[in-house]
């Protein structure tokens, strides 16, 4: 192994276009090999003169029977005189007396001093060498052209600042198709008529029709906004071209704008073809905004990015598809008609779409008898594709790390709780204090949202510790719903407050843990107010601009839109329903004092009360009864939470996992 690794690595350092190295290695070689082999003509040699040589052929002592002069290696072969022994002398001239040698040797023959004589013309060896290194040179200065040229086009390259750094998908390699997608049924109609603009384009083209430009996909992070563009590589079977918003930014001004052009002419080649750019927020916000000056390298780039999508140059045949979850920030004349004709919102999966979801995510896991996908998919609601691959991968966790054959729902169930709030911290002690107290403040939570609410049931009830809470009260909807009305709001802040007013009502103090509590209802009774229109003193009235602006520029130039005696009458209609609610709250768990005693010793004893054990003890009004004893975590549990509250007690910071989920939707 180790010797075919020092193989891949010669022939990595050693091929052609490798680098300057390897060319100015065999440089050197060829030159030291021609010294080596043509050097004599160049160095200092010691040599006979000509008159040395001449000596031996007119001296009497010597008899000279031939010579043989090739080039200027001179063999001369004598003998004594009176011996019969036969010398050979070889020795190498001067070429430039080669001539004057010859002549001479022709008069020695006339004279019979020499018998005979063989001449070979020398050879001009420094001509052949120096056409061969002027060869060499021009082969090397080609190669090293092309590496260059070659290292121009990598991506990785000092000189590929403005090459399109996009990745092109080969159809055929592209395995998502749109079963593969769910949870998106009107999201994937759209795109349907876009792969089959790309498969069929005649039939629109005889109809006059045009397909769009540009697709937007945006919607809540996770949602499938670009796996839905994987499918349409899958499905259309053309070219793909990937890239990511910050792709094109860089820090040298108009590398940007030279990315997109070369993107763009790339993607005009491959045609038909389509581009995706996910995060296009990244390069698309609205120019002009901040405090900085409007001529930087991203709104260059997005300049570029308007030019090519709908400028003089057609685009034939080439679709732009983007993905944000901020189209709240992009440019005005980014989403316009010529640019992105069609924006798709892709919102977040209904039951059907979860449970869909759920069984792709599924396809490879082991699933138990007792897992309903079904129950699972009614239990998360607001729960995303990415969250629900999350779940069914910590519930397979949980259940490697138990040592388990196949996945049960007390894996599922546990797993959601533990993405909710984080896992659970059981090797913390809690003082008896502590868990009277979480114990009584948790089941206020639970027996006020029992009393109260139609639309959301208890799902778990735990005093452990999980994420930054001491304890929380889990609840799910009982059905998926895209409005709240103002009894639903007024419910959610008496569930708010039960657990403050358990603390009130039953041990006669009140605690920190609430902090998370508070703030909840008093976001959902400003939100009432100011953005619904749901107060007796403000009916149908709103106040302030909805459009929360994200920069900074703008938030200099925003003014209070209403006068400060209006805002005080806000304020004191805040103050009056939570006050009223907090006064009802009170008042229910006055009536179901014996329910929120028996439950709070049920949470001392157990830690953990799960939604079907809840009812069994709100419905024997608090009598404890009949069910099992023990310590510890509970038993089985038939339901999933997706919402949670928790409480922090000790601590001003608390965790509220559902704080952002409780708040209410615009219609």
């Amino acid at each position: 192994m180790d010797d075919q690794n020092d193989k891949v690595k010669r022939e990595v350092s050693f091929r052609p276009g490798g680098g300057f190295i390897f060319y100015a290695v065999m440089l050197l070689i060829l030159i030291g090999f021609s010294i080596f082999v043509f050097g004599n003509n160049y160095g200092s040699q010691e040599t006979k003169s000509l008159s040395d040589l001449m000596s031996y052929i007119t001296s009497e002592e010597y008899e000279v029977s031939e010579v043989v002069v090739n080039g200027t290696k001179v063999v001369m072969t004598y003998k004594e005189k009176g011996s019969n022994t036969t010398k050979s002398l070889v020795q190498q001239i001067p070429a430039e007396y080669v001539d004057d040698l010859v002549d001479k040797l022709q008069a020695a023959k006339s004279k019979g001093q020499i018998k005979s004589y063989d001449y070979t013309e020398p050879f001009d060896w420094s001509a052949v060498l120096n056409v061969v290194l002027f060869a060499a040179t021009l082969v090397v200065v080609v190669l090293v052209f092309l590496s260059l040229s070659r290292q121009a086009k990598d991506s990785n390259s000092v000189f590929s600042f403005g090459n399109n750094r996009a990745k092109l998908s080969n159809p055929d390699e592209v395995e998502v198709r749109f079963s593969d997608v769910a949870g998106c049924v009107e999201e994937k109609e759209e795109l349907a008529e876009v792969v089959d603009f790309l498969k069929y384009p005649k039939k629109y083209q005889e109809l006059g029709a045009k397909i769009p430009k540009g697709v937007l996909l945006y919607g809540p992070p996770g949602t499938g906004k670009t796996l839905l563009a994987r499918a349409v590589a899958g499905e259309a079977g053309v070219k793909f071209f990937y890239i990511s918003g910050s792709d094109f930014v860089e820090m040298l001004v108009g590398v940007g704008a030279s990315r997109v052009r070369s993107l763009f002419a790339d993607a005009k080649r491959e045609a038909p073809s389509v581009v995706f750019i996910d995060e296009i927020d990244a390069v698309g916000r609205k120019r002009g905004a901040g405090l900085g000056g409007g001529q930087d390298e991203r709104e260059q780039t997005l300049n570029q990015i308007l030019v090519e999508m709908d400028g003089f140059s057609p685009n034939a045949n080439v679709i732009v598809i983007a993905a944000t979850n901020r189209v709240d920030v992009l440019d005005p004349a980014l989403l316009r008609p010529g640019r992105f004709d069609r924006r798709v919102m892709v919102n977040m999966p209904d039951t059907d779409g979860r449970e869909e979801i759920l069984k792709i995510h599924a396809r490879n896991k082991k699933l138990a008898d007792d897992v309903n996908l079904h129950e699972v998919a009614l239990s998360t609601v607001g729960f995303t594709g990415a969250d629900l691959e999350n779940l069914l991968n910590e519930a397979a966790l949980l259940a490697a790390r138990k040592n388990l054959e196949k996945i049960t729902m007390q894996e599922i169930t546990d797993a959601t709780f533990r993405v909710q709030m984080g896992p659970e911290k059981k090797s913390k002690k809690l003082t008896d204090k502590v868990k009277r107290l979480t114990s009584y403040h948790e089941a206020g939570h639970a027996v006020v949202l029992r009393a109260t609410s139609d639309f959301q049931k208890v799902d778990r009830v735990t005093i452990i510790p999980a994420g930054g809470a001491g304890g929380y009260t889990a609840f799910k909807p009982i059905e998926d719903t895209d409005f709240y009305t103002e009894k639903m709001l007024l419910d959610m802040i008496k569930m708010s407050l039960g657990g403050r007013a358990a603390e009130e009502i039953f041990l006669g103090e009140v605690s920190t843990g609430a902090a998370s509590d508070l703030r909840q209802c008093n976001h959902i009774a400003m939100n009432m107010i100011k953005r619904y229109g749901l107060s007796s003193k403000f009916r149908n009235l709103v106040f302030g601009d909805d459009n929360d602006e994200v920069f900074l520029g703008y938030s200099f130039g925003q003014v209070q839109s209403y006068s400060d005696s209006t805002a005080a009458a806000i304020d004191q209609e805040v103050k009056e329903i939570i006050d009223k609610c907090y006064a009802e709250a009170k008042a229910i768990l006055m009536e179901k004092r014996n329910v929120v005693e028996g439950l709070a010793k049920r949470l001392i004893a157990k830690n953990t009360v799960d939604g079907p054990e809840f009812e069994k003890i709100y419905e024997a009004d608090g009598d404890l009864a009949g069910l099992e004893v023990g310590l510890g975590d509970s038993g089985s549990v038939s339901d999933i939470g997706s919402t949670g509250y928790g409480s922090d007690f000790g601590s001003e910071k608390t965790a509220d996992s559902s704080a952002d989920s409780s708040e209410p939707k615009d219609e």
